[in-house]
């Protein structure tokens, strides 16, 4: 569901580490430890950010099943979850959570591990989701491992303040023609990014390495050919050196050199820091959660290269866990309709599940912290935009490579320890060493 551009990321388990540890975890032929029916258990559900898991919802489910108390480990951001979690895993599961969070971009690693997670596979559960959604739930041989949460469209958030007093449309329907409207490209976004630098303080992105991800977000087979999963040579990648070039040649004038979800970043929020975000649904939550007493902030329905799904996640159950009946019946439970719907009102977290996306309920939602936006119909707008750009490829060494170009851009952007060409030669060293 979240962004990926700490680079520790480099640091934790790789697909080759974690492959390794397929015969160390546990079969899901393991019988279950739950509770016999009426017996009291413990479920614990580990996530990361900001599910829209609230205490207030975990409660809806615990008061219709008076034997279940839920515990709720929420790591503040996706790359602390992940390293638990690789850490656990290699330890043949000890000490996962019943109920296991997942990102989209780390699925094609874990599910070369289908006997690490329970097959959820079941008839209360058909057709709920969007078809390309689980279908990324899935393993290579068709084991249902994830139940899907939540999806990324992404439309452009922004400080209407921080526009107007540039002089500049700052309303929702005219900021987005200032953006190039429906027909928007990233180059009407880098264009109208330093019309606005020529009169204002303030930076236009927050982040190279946010543009750049979401960038690579649209383009069908970025790092790896869709037939083979084989990785594609680096040094003979057109497409991800041009749009690596590209953003780094913006980054000077437009770009706060910040890195998501470290201190800079938040504190950024408070000092008008930057202009726009590009912004998945799910952002929502953690712009309010740093912006808090901030009263600029509104969203536009619109997005540079028409549409583009960053994110998105799914609920799984570690097959070592000990309550594995009960806490597929909650995973279940979290990822019907009516819950989804109630968490996107919560974190912003737009459901993957086809019944929830058509519900008035959603449909009707704004948020009053951007300035009243109807959140639930521009986001099911970018939505609908996604079309292809959902279904982009990522095989089992996705991670690996997108971390390494992250991480070039990172020196560049952030860190300012070298030049684009001197990074991307960097780019091209950490890729040989990934032994591919």
């Amino acid at each position: 569901m979240r962004l990926h551009t700490r680079r520790n990321w480099a640091a934790v388990a790789s697909l080759a580490t974690i492959a390794l540890l397929a015969s160390g975890c546990t079969s899901t032929d393991t019988p279950s430890a739950d509770a016999e029916a009426g017996g009291d258990v413990t479920l614990t559900i580990a996530t990361f950010n900001n599910f829209g898991y609230t205490d207030e919802l975990l409660k809806e489910y615990t008061d219709a099943n008076p034997n279940v108390t839920i515990k709720h480990q929420q790591a503040a951001t996706a790359p602390d979850a992940r390293t638990n979690l690789t850490t656990r895993l290699a330890a043949g599961g000890e000490g996962l959570a019943d109920i296991e969070a997942i990102e989209i971009d780390w699925m094609p690693e874990l599910s070369q591990l289908p006997n690490a997670f329970q097959d959820l596979a079941s008839a209360e559960v058909e057709g709920r989701w969007l078809p390309w959604k689980e279908d990324q739930g899935r393993t290579t041989d068709g084991t249902l491992i994830g139940y899907g949460t939540d999806i990324g469209p992404q439309a452009v958030c922004y400080r209407e303040d921080l526009v107007k007093a540039a002089g500049l449309p700052s309303d929702p329907a005219g900021f987005a023609e200032f953006l190039g409207g429906k027909d928007a490209t990233w180059d009407d976004y880098f264009k109208a990014g330093h019309t606005f630098a020529d009169k204002s303080d303030s930076a236009w992105f927050d982040s190279a390495n946010a543009v750049y991800h979401s960038m690579v977000g649209q383009v069908a087979n970025a790092y790896e050919d869709p037939k083979t999963s084989e990785p594609i040579k680096l040094a003979d990648n057109k497409t991800i050196k041009d749009l690596f070039t590209k953003v780094l040649s913006e980054s000077p004038d437009l770009s706060a050199g910040l890195t998501q979800w470290e201190a800079d970043w938040d504190s950024a929020f408070q000092k008008n820091g930057f202009a726009t975000m590009l912004c998945p649904a799910w952002m929502t939550g953690p712009i309010e959660e740093r912006a808090g007493g901030v009263t600029g902030w509104n969203i536009a329905d619109v997005y540079p290269g028409g549409g583009s799904n960053w994110g998105g996640s799914f609920l799984t159950v570690p097959a070592s866990g000990k309550n594995t009946v009960e806490a597929q019946k909650l995973a279940t439970w979290l990822t019907a309709p009516e819950q989804q719907t109630k968490a996107f009102e919560n974190a912003g977290t737009f459901p993957s599940q086809i019944e929830a996306q058509s519900s008035q309920a959603l449909l009707d939602s704004k948020n009053d912290f951007f300035n009243n936006a109807p959140t639930g119909q521009i986001f099911s707008a970018r939505a609908i935009a996604l079309n292809e750009s959902a279904q982009i490829f990522r095989g089992p060494n996705y991670f690996a490579i997108h971390t390494a170009v992250q991480n070039g851009i990172t020196r560049v952007d952030v860190n300012k320890s070298q030049d684009a060409e001197a990074s991307w030669n960097g780019v091209l060293s950490e890729f040989s060493e990934l032994g591919f």
